[in-house]
């Protein structure tokens, strides 16, 4: 074998570090406390079977399993695709209770098989106490994380102390906290219809400020200095720009010391904090030198920007020249050392009755 590389990318074991649910359109008015159910989240243009719910294990647990030996993929750590919408309903009560439906449907979903199924309970953060007694009951029903806003409301900027009980929390029962795209307040909640090109702006530069932003005040404020265990997980916007956006903090820092850090910003991230990416370039050719111990492929199934079925065929072109234990940890190994959960062995051939000819990137966007 290669010093280099691997003799075959299918012998490899794949994580992903993020993929999706697609959860059922009339979750939350089947499953709302009466008094709420006339407010209930209503999805009236997804449909089953088009868009990000074509694929039916997006709500079947037992049929993504199929889907996964199809692409080769092990485990996969699981986040909301309409849940992101509760973020929106303005009104804590309702918030609170749209995120409980959701973490009980998501506990049901990854109970079908727990060992792969690594699911991410949705908190919402208006009330800090009942943020911390959701993520103790989603922790201890067996979900491996749990996601927070990415673009907190303007009066709760992460930087306030209002956070601290859920950072001492999340760090006591060793869960990581994520923050992914599209969920929260900010453009989330104001960008409207979208047209190509102001799609281009939201998903290469608003993305990107609203993590890095986010970063710069929980790292600069020092809630890492004060909660050393505590993981932070940025999902689904790439890993190329940390180290440019980590350089620039550090000289920052350099000129302007912050009293609340001991250490750099760039220290505390490569100690705390981790990134997913789908098919990053520019981020697989620096992390021979950045992230090799924290950046996470992922397929990003069942979603149409995802790399579904041919998952193997795109790493091998994209990180064919890393060495092999860079690889597994970019593939593998971080990803069980996050989520602390032993790696499964692949699942086996495919079935006969899913093949790759049933879905292709082409056809997702031609849907």
């Amino acid at each position: 074998m290669s010093a280099t590389a691997p003799a075959s990318t299918s012998d490899e074991i794949l994580i992903s570090g993020d993929g999706h649910v697609a959860e059922p359109p009339d979750l939350w008015e089947k499953r709302l406390p009466e008094k709420y159910r006339d407010r209930a989240p209503r999805f009236p243009n997804t449909k089953l079977g088009e868009g990000n719910h074509a694929r039916t294990g997006g709500w079947e647990p037992l049929e993504r399993l199929k889907d996964m030996a199809v692409d080769g993929v092990s485990a996969e750590v699981l986040y909301p695709t309409l849940a992101n919408a509760v973020y929106k309903v303005n009104d804590v009560e309702l918030e609170e209770a749209c995120t409980r439906v959701y973490n009980d449907w998501m506990i049901e979903y990854c109970s079908a098989a727990p060992d792969r199924l690594w699911g991410q309970g949705i908190i919402t953060m208006w009330n800090v106490d009942h943020a911390v007694q959701e993520l103790e009951r989603t922790k201890k029903a067996g979900l491996s994380g749990a996601m927070i806003w990415l673009i907190p409301p303007d009066e709760l900027l992460y930087r306030t102390k209002h956070y601290e009980p859920f950072w001492a929390a999340a760090q006591e029962l060793q869960m990581p906290i994520s923050m992914h795209i599209n969920a929260g307040h900010g453009h989330y909640s104001t960008r409207g219809q979208l047209t190509p090109f102001t799609r281009q702006h939201h998903s290469v530069n608003l993305n990107k400020l609203a993590a890095f932003t986010a970063l710069t005040d929980i790292i600069c404020t020092g809630v890492l200095e004060r909660f050393p265990e505590l993981k932070i997980v940025i999902a689904e916007i790439g890993v190329g720009w940390i180290p440019f956006w980590l350089s620039e903090s550090d000289d920052w820092f350099d000129t302007s010391p912050i009293p609340e850090l001991e250490m750099k910003p760039s220290e505390y991230f490569w100690r705390q904090c981790y990134a997913t990416f789908i098919d990053d370039r520019v981020g697989t050719f620096l992390v021979q030198k950045w992230g090799r111990d924290n950046f996470m492929w992922s397929s990003d199934y069942p979603h149409v920007n995802g790399l579904w079925p041919t998952s193997r065929e795109i790493i091998a072109k994209s990180m064919s020249h890393l060495p092999e234990e860079i690889r597994r940890n970019v593939l593998c190994n971080t990803a069980a050392r996050l989520y602390d959960r032993p790696i499964p062995a692949p699942i086996g051939p495919p079935p006969e009755a899913v093949g790759k000819e049933a879905w292709s990137r082409r056809a997702q966007f031609e849907r």
